[in-house]
């Protein structure tokens, strides 16, 4: 595939848990506003495509985020009637960032073929070929609703011919009062195409956009000034965060969203508890904003205390002219970030996010040394690729600690007697740390027979033979362990053919107990094995009826505000420890076919706050939602368990 000027595109794949069955992830946003003319980065960096391909870049950095689509969108500044000014393409197909930029680059090399003089002529090429511009807005995205058509793809697109007026819209979010907002719409008036929250934002912000549009004419025209007259004066007084306060009034989630208007303005909000991640760097060349801080650091080189992180409740906004401030759109609530950005979503190469990861490894390892009877000297420790190899980092060199512990002891114990040779034993020993599975990325599941389909699934992965004896503990480490499939049907199993005789499966995270509502695929308590487990150990305490109570109580919210409701799903994690739901869930990942002994250990909740402090949302874990409407979607997915009911909870 040819490339245009100074841009190059790399496959890449990305590598998901696979004991955390593959969870989906939260989307990614990424937004670059250029601040100099098209001519200074043809000057400087040898290209008028700067732009674009460090779109290129920020996306691909956040492949991670998304694997269902991607988009991107960009807007030429001070066009003239006539000349398209906003071009948008998107794609649902299995490398979606690959196939928007392979039909990008198609279109700007057709350009260049038929009109070889744009070559080195800026203006022709800002006027002549699309996504030459100096805004764009660039998504990639997991469906949280199991949708992957065209149409649910980022950026969303609200067209007017009134410059001012069309509106690009994308973002990292869910709504958990999504009908109320489609409700407030019907009630101005509008008739939206469908219930989606990313419609029903936009729509949102369009209706006041429009409005904002309209009274600034009034008042223009009382002055004198004709339509035409009155367009620049309009794209200058256009207040953003005027528009965005009245917009997010309702809402109700978490978010970090990202708009452009026509005319050059732009914004990225982020929702008052700060639970979705966004970030920016400014400096004379550039505006830019990212899900994450390294894509920033490493594709515009710049170091990690340049990068700020927006705060909660406020937003980003970029006048055409390039002014940048940031405003309080809506008043911060109490800080609860998500956690799981940390543990899991975000790339590990953030500094901070790196010894986040190792401080979860490091805080497990007591837990493990009770699980081995602190021998360390016949246990094998190992990970599950790929994003828990950085919390296993962090038991290691605990369990290194403890290694030496012991050797001091021995030494002590032994000083008045201790030969060379004992000596030199005592400090021969070394932690035994192995790459025990390893993915067979090659092997595809093709028949749908469960029976069958079962045995395939066994044999996705390969394990390292021949370094596990028979008096060994294993030890294997992962991010998160959510629905624990993966791990009954596949893992346990490959573990154990290495004959140990004992197998400890380690979560960095907590028990997942509770859906999330604001972005990640976790929709449905019976897929959660933390609660299948809560539910067993009612059934053997004779406690069940608790289940039925907490359902009425539930019913009883239905009407209820938001405010009002309670989450009284905790009912059924009550009576029990976590310890006691750990050992009951190590009990239905095993079977007759497993012969080791097996244990499951979590995280704490506390040393998750220990080791990320300043990323308390916990929700998932403890069922403390930090909006009203978590409480309410929590409720709605008690009562579809219940019933029967497989719809989603949001």
């Amino acid at each position: 595939m040819p490339c245009f000027y100074g841009a190059f595109f790399v496959a890449t794949n990305t590598l998901t848990s696979i004991m955390s069955d593959a969870l989906k992830h939260e989307c990614g946003i990424a937004q670059i506003r250029l601040l100099k003319p098209l001519e200074y980065y043809k000057e400087k960096y040898g290209t008028a495509f700067y732009g674009l391909n460090k779109m290129y870049l920020m996306m691909e950095k956040q492949h991670n985020r998304g694997q269902d689509g991607a988009g991107l969108a960009s807007i030429k500044l001070d066009t003239l009637p006539g000349e398209r000014y906003i071009s948008r393409v998107r794609s649902n197909q299995a490398q979606p960032i690959q196939d928007i930029f392979a039909q990008i680059n198609d279109r700007i090399n057709e350009e260049l073929k038929l009109n070889p003089e744009y070559a080195e002529d800026v203006e022709a090429q800002k006027k002549n070929i699309p996504y030459i511009g100096e805004l764009f807005l660039g998504h990639v995205r997991y469906g949280t609703f199991g949708k992957n058509s065209i149409e649910s793809v980022h950026p969303f697109l609200r067209q007017n011919n009134w410059m001012h007026r069309n509106l690009i819209l994308a973002g990292n979010f869910n709504m958990t009062n999504v009908f109320k907002l489609f409700d407030n719409l019907v009630e101005l008036g509008q008739h939206p195409k469908e219930r989606a929250d990313t419609v029903t934002v936009m729509e949102k912000i369009g209706h006041f956009l429009d409005s904002e549009v309209r009274k600034l004419y009034k008042k223009l025209k009382k002055q004198g000034y004709s339509k035409r007259e009155a367009s620049p004066h309009i794209a200058e007084m256009l207040n953003v965060a005027k528009i965005l306060k009245k917009s997010s009034k309702d809402w109700d989630g978490g978010y970090a969203m990202a708009g452009l208007m026509g005319h050059g303005d732009s914004f990225v909000l982020r929702d008052p508890a700060g639970i979705r991640p966004a970030y920016y760097y400014k400096d004379d060349e550039v505006v830019v904003v990212a899900s994450e801080r390294p894509v920033i650091q490493t594709v515009f080189n710049v170091p990690f205390d340049e990068v700020t992180e927006l705060p909660p409740g406020h937003a980003l906004i970029t006048k055409k002219n390039g002014t940048t401030t940031i405003k309080k759109i809506i008043e911060p609530l109490e800080r609860k970030a998500c956690s799981f950005e940390r543990i899991y979503f975000s790339r590990g190469s953030d500094a901070e996010i790196y010894e986040e990861r190792k401080q979860l490894g490091k805080y497990i390892m007591p837990d493990v040394l009770k699980a081995i009877d602190h021998d360390t000297i016949n246990s094998v420790f190992s990970f599950i690729p790929n994003t828990a190899e950085t919390s296993f980092y962090g038991m290691v060199e605990a369990a290194q600690d403890e290694l030496n512990r012991q050797k001091n002891q021995a030494i002590l114990k032994e000083r008045d007697t201790l030969t060379d040779e004992r000596l030199t034993e005592i400090l021969s020993h070394r932690l035994r740390t192995e790459k025990i599975a390893i993915k067979d990325a090659k092997l595809r599941t093709f028949i749908t027979e469960d029976s069958s389909r079962d045995d395939l699934v066994a044999h996705v992965y390969d394990v390292t033979y021949g370094v596990v004896k028979p008096e060994d503990n294993l030890v294997i480490i992962d991010d998160s362990i959510v629905r624990g499939t993966t791990l009954k049907k596949s893992i346990l199993k490959m573990m154990d053919r290495l004959g140990p005789k004992k197998i400890v499966v380690v979560s960095s995270a907590p028990q997942i107990r509770y859906p999330d509502c604001y972005g990640i695929d976790m929709a449905r308590l019976e897929d959660f094995v933390a609660f299948k487990a809560a539910l067993e150990l009612l059934k053997e305490n004779g406690n069940y009826d608790v289940v039925k109570e907490v359902y009425e109580k539930c019913k009883a919210q239905v009407d209820l505000k938001d405010t009002e409701v309670y989450n009284f799903v905790k009912e059924i994690y009550a009576p029990f420890t976590d310890e006691q739901i750990s050992d009951k869930i190590a009990e239905l990942l095993s079977d007759e076919t497993i012969n080791a002994d097996v244990k499951v250990i979590y995280q704490t909740v506390d040393k998750l706050h220990k080791a990320c402090p300043h990323n308390l949302g916990d929700w998932y874990f403890t069922g403390d939602y930090p909006t009203p409407g978590g409480n309410r979607v929590v409720n709605r997915a008690f009562i579809n368990f219940y019933e029967g009911n497989k719809a989603r909870a949001y």
